[in-house]
């Protein structure tokens, strides 16, 4: 095992703009790229490669410091699993793409996924100030809490979710140049130009598709 974890930290790429590349991390960026790309056309296969990019992820930012990021990991694994599930459940053909359909999030979810977002962020924030040797305590703190946020609605196809998404990815980018993860860095500008072309691709898919309309709004809560 102890072999396996120094390969995985060993420098593929001696240098990228002035930092070396890990094994893990080049794991990280293919599994990652391949996993937003199946969101984005639908196929139930993300899921598992999403793990897979999660399990890489866990080794990464733990190496480097982002304990915030590191415990999302685990929390999108174990979220995955449900996403999974929930997709082949409402799946006519799991060598494909799914059949759960589209909608828009309701006024609530809206409202607690916006308040589970900024609570999250503070109270995440604070325990890294104060708990570890965070040194990006507040934009580690959001990246965690709002892909949380993020991943309910791409489990529960909601298509507001890629705007969560994009704005992950805003915040990202710098967050993990600042850390020296400079091909996870460009890895969420590819994932920055997929959740652009999913969005397109979602709302070009829900013409095709029956409106969802979510209970709440249609019992008026």
């Amino acid at each position: 095992m102890m072999a396996l974890l120094d390969w995985m930290n060993s420098a593929a790429i001696p240098n990228l703009f002035g930092s070396p590349v890990s094994w893990i991390e080049v794991i990280g960026f293919v599994t990652g790229a391949a996993c937003v790309y199946g969101v984005a056309r639908q196929k139930l296969w993300n899921w598992p490669v999403g793990i897979l990019n999660n399990l890489a992820f866990i080794v990464l930012f733990l190496g480097a410091g982002l304990y915030g990021e590191t415990v999302l990991q685990v929390i999108f694994a174990v979220v995955s699993a449900y996403g999974w599930y929930n997709w082949l459940r409402g799946n006519a053909d799991t060598r494909n793409k799914n059949d759960l359909p589209i909608r828009d999030a309701a006024v609530k979810e809206i409202l607690v996924g916006a308040g589970i977002a900024v609570a999250g962020t503070v109270a995440v924030a604070l325990v890294l100030t104060h708990g570890t040797d965070s040194e990006v305590p507040w934009p580690d703190a959001f990246v965690l809490t709002a892909s949380l946020v993020a991943t309910y609605g791409q489990a529960k196809k909601i298509f507001q979710h890629w705007y969560v998404w994009i704005l992950i990815d805003v915040v990202s980018i710098p967050l993990y140049f600042s850390r020296g993860l400079t091909l996870t860095a460009i890895l969420y500008f590819g994932f920055l130009a997929l959740c652009i072309y999913g969005l397109i691709d979602w709302k070009r898919a829900r013409r095709t598709e029956t409106p969802v309309i979510p209970d709440s709004i249609k019992t008026g809560a």
